[in-house]
């Protein structure tokens, strides 16, 4: 299924990192809050007002967002782009919490680095979406469609990923490789 820019809103994804409660406190300290500085489209996240570092072995990554809330597991987005200039390779396209034999990170926080085997991940692109407005488009979970970008740079992206998600209004997250892309 092919959707018009009338189906959906566009949001830039940057990199950015999404803690587990013990990462959390490994790296800011067992005192440490997550506090909400601005609340994100999909309802109950946000971003926080801490941020870390990504260790690449080219280069480091400073004041990354940290988004909330703590996730099982912690996992960092970055882009293509990003990977290179990190130095980093072999980083996988993955849906947002599949972090099966991903890209090993090295995060550095205000109390100390954590190394973790895997959890870094470049994010398939995806459309969030809630359940009514789904029923009336006709899409289901987990299906793939494209989207048409009427930018300047027209174009469109395929193998978007539908997610079903508690949003005001359907909204396609791009990684800002994918945005610069459109323009």
């Amino acid at each position: 299924m092919k959707l018009s820019s009338n189906d959906y809103r566009v949001e830039t994804s940057a990199r950015h990192v999404h803690l587990s409660q013990t990462d959390f406190v490994a790296l800011f300290g067992a005192d440490a809050k997550l506090s909400v500085v601005k609340p994100l489209s999909v309802k109950g996240e946000f971003k926080s007002d801490k941020t870390v570092t990504i260790v690449g072995t080219k280069r480091n990554f400073e004041k990354v967002a940290v988004l909330g809330p703590f996730r099982h597991q912690t996992q960092v987005e970055i882009s293509v782009t990003d990977s290179y200039t990190l130095g980093i390779k072999d980083i996988p396209v993955r849906m947002s919490g599949d972090l099966h034999d991903s890209a090993p990170v090295t995060l550095v926080g205000t109390n100390s680095t954590i190394n973790l085997p895997e959890g870094m991940i470049i994010a398939q692109r995806h459309l969030h979406i809630n359940s009514g407005d789904m029923q009336k488009m006709g899409l289901a979970d987990g299906e793939m469609v494209e989207i048409v970008l009427g930018t300047a740079r027209k174009i469109t992206f395929h193998n978007v990923v539908v997610r079903q998600s508690d949003v005001d209004f359907p909204t396609v997250h791009l990684d800002t490789d994918e945005a610069n892309a459109a323009q």
